[in-house]
């Protein structure tokens, strides 16, 4: 008898662990495939110097490998969704899996920016163009009422801690062991994932027609290519007037002294523009578009997602040139570098769940303002503190102010594109915002980098012209040498100028300019983040003082 009831709560135990894991699992497997898509976007950002070293590039390429994987999510991510709701979800994110595994493995092994492009960003972000709007499809058919209002907690929540914790994940493997081993480890996960995937249903949408938009996904690629590389490239080739010659496969092309990067971004708006146009004719005749221009004829929706574009812009240019300050000037290792941003992470996973709670209290339009002013002010608080004796916790507090901004803005934001619109439409919502967010990022490294490089470059060849321990006999050839090798001296010290014959004598004073010009453009960058933070309040005036929240109870927050 008394051996009896001991055995019936292990038996119970035993059936409710099994319960529990049924019910749960999907959760955790579809979270952690999040959570590998979010971290691959942070360990590049704490590496710069030694990926630099490494394959013996420049920062400007290492800048591409970045701005490319935002860009593939951006181009792909709908496109993503919508073969999940033609062929399965489940296909799908397995697939796409599959696909982000063999892209990090190729990383991982990679000896050449041309490869680790192709890997890291190319074949990695079609991977993950794939996975992620499957995520947010499995959860919704996994889970149900009040289910679903908590495995999306937990599922933003796993996405907000990897945000936190990609850089010291990053810097660590790269410091103790290699930055091949941040993607490495990527492969062990994708294992899990499809062992996982085996407690997932499949789903998807029987009713829409199997046919895929190819002009569409063309176009809005394309477009977004064509402006995303006209902003990386002109710190090489110049703004308006050329500073290089424009090669196309190996024959220079003369545009008669102006560069070609406003012909690039002209280019760009134009094939967007054409997308749209396109877009509309598609919808016109019947077939299911790429996107719905129709749903941007919601004014809460569009003002709500062209802030969350704009606030990540911002963010993206801070993690890409935050880094290059404290490897560059104060020689942290990845490690450290990671150390140093996780005040903002941390702050920004505190910061997002209480946004959601103070929007039953407060009107979200105007938790959005004042988390548009904290950003702003985090800014302002980042570039005073920049200066050759700060030290990586002398920008804690910036990073934190920065951060609780953040965290309000993004909460709120994704409510009030969400709640704007019908749940039939809510997945292509998601979509549109989760694109728009890439974009950001995309545009925030490329142009908040290109200017820092840009402002780097000119802020070198000034320093060595104002030197007065530099021979002015000496000051056009090295000032020519400086400014030509940019990121080399940057992240390879002034050694790397051993080669133009610069004298030892002149070491210390070179070392100085290049730290004093790191401090000058990083402010400069920090300006732009600022302006494009002051264009955000100013859109934000646009937004409802209430938001509609009705057609949120099932809807998916978006992922930090």
């Amino acid at each position: 008898m008394d051996q009896t009831l001991k055995a019936l709560p292990a038996e119970g135990d035993s059936a409710f662990r099994a319960s529990f894991f049924k019910k749960w699992g999907p959760l955790f497997v579809l979270s952690l495939a999040l959570a590998i898509i979010i971290l691959d976007t942070t360990i590049l950002n704490v590496t710069l110097r030694t990926i630099i070293t490494d394959l013996h590039t420049t920062i400007q390429k290492i800048q591409w490998v970045i701005t490319a994987y935002s860009l593939i999510l951006a181009a792909f991510t709908i496109t993503g969704g919508r073969l999940g709701d033609l062929f399965g979800r489940k296909k799908m994110f397995i697939l796409g899996a599959v696909i982000f595994a063999i892209g990090s493995f190729i990383t991982s092994i990679s000896q050449s920016v041309g490869v680790l492009i192709l890997g890291e960003a190319v074949i990695e972000g079609i991977g993950a163009a794939l996975m992620m709007p499957a995520t947010v499809s499995l959860l919704r058919s996994c889970y149900k009422g009040r289910d679903l209002a908590l495995a999306f907690g937990v599922w933003g929540g796993i996405a907000s801690a990897a945000a936190a914790l990609g850089p010291v994940v990053g810097g660590w493997l790269s410091t103790n062991y290699s930055w091949r081993w941040a993607f490495r480890v990527n492969i062990l996960v994708v294992l899990l994932l499809i062992l996982g995937s085996f407690i997932i249903h499949e789903a998807k949408d029987n009713s829409m027609k199997k046919r895929i938009d190819f002009g569409g996904i063309v176009l809005s690629a394309l477009g977004l290519l064509s402006l995303v590389f006209g902003f990386i490239e002109a710190s090489t080739y110049g703004w308006w007037k050329s500073k290089a010659v424009f090669d196309v496969f190996g024959r220079a092309v003369d545009l008669g002294g102006v560069s070609p990067t406003p012909f690039f971004i002209l280019v760009g708006f134009l094939l967007l523009g054409l997308f749209a146009v396109y877009e509309e004719r598609v919808a016109k005749r019947g077939d299911a578009p790429l996107v719905s221009l129709a749903i941007f004829k919601n004014k809460q929706f569009t003002g709500a997602t062209i802030i969350t574009a704009l606030m990540t812009l911002g963010m993206a240019g801070l993690s890409f040139s935050a880094p290059v300050y404290f490897q560059a000037v104060l020689g942290l290792d990845p490690l450290h570098t990671g150390y140093a941003l996780i005040p903002m992470s941390i702050v920004i996973l505190i910061a997002a769940p209480l946004s959601a709670y103070l929007g039953k209290l407060i009107s979200p339009k105007h938790i959005i303002q004042f988390g548009i002013m904290l950003n702003m002010l985090g800014f302002f608080v980042l570039r005073e503190s920049l200066h050759l004796g700060a030290t990586q916790w002398a920008f804690a507090p910036g990073f934190m102010i920065f951060g609780f901004g953040m965290g309000l803005i993004m909460g709120q934001s994704n409510n009030l594109a969400l709640s704007a619109l019908p749940v039939q439409e809510s997945g292509e919502a998601a979509g549109v915002t989760n694109t728009f967010r890439q974009v950001g990022m995309s545009l925030g490294s490329a142009i908040i980098g290109a200017v820092m490089i840009s402002s780097l470059s000119s802020n070198l060849g000034t320093g060595v012209t104002e030197s007065r321990v530099i021979p002015r006999a000496e000051k056009a050839r090295i000032a020519l040498a400086v400014t030509t090798q940019t990121s080399n001296i940057e992240f390879g010290g002034v050694a790397a100028l051993q080669n133009a014959n610069i004298p030892a004598s002149l070491k210390d004073e070179l070392t100085t300019i290049t730290h004093q010009a790191t401090v000058d453009a990083s402010k400069t960058a920090l300006a732009y983040g600022l302006a494009f933070s002051f264009l955000s309040l100013l859109f934000s005036t646009r937004l409802p003082k209430v938001a509609v929240l009705d057609h949120t109870e099932e809807l998916a927050p978006n992922a930090a």
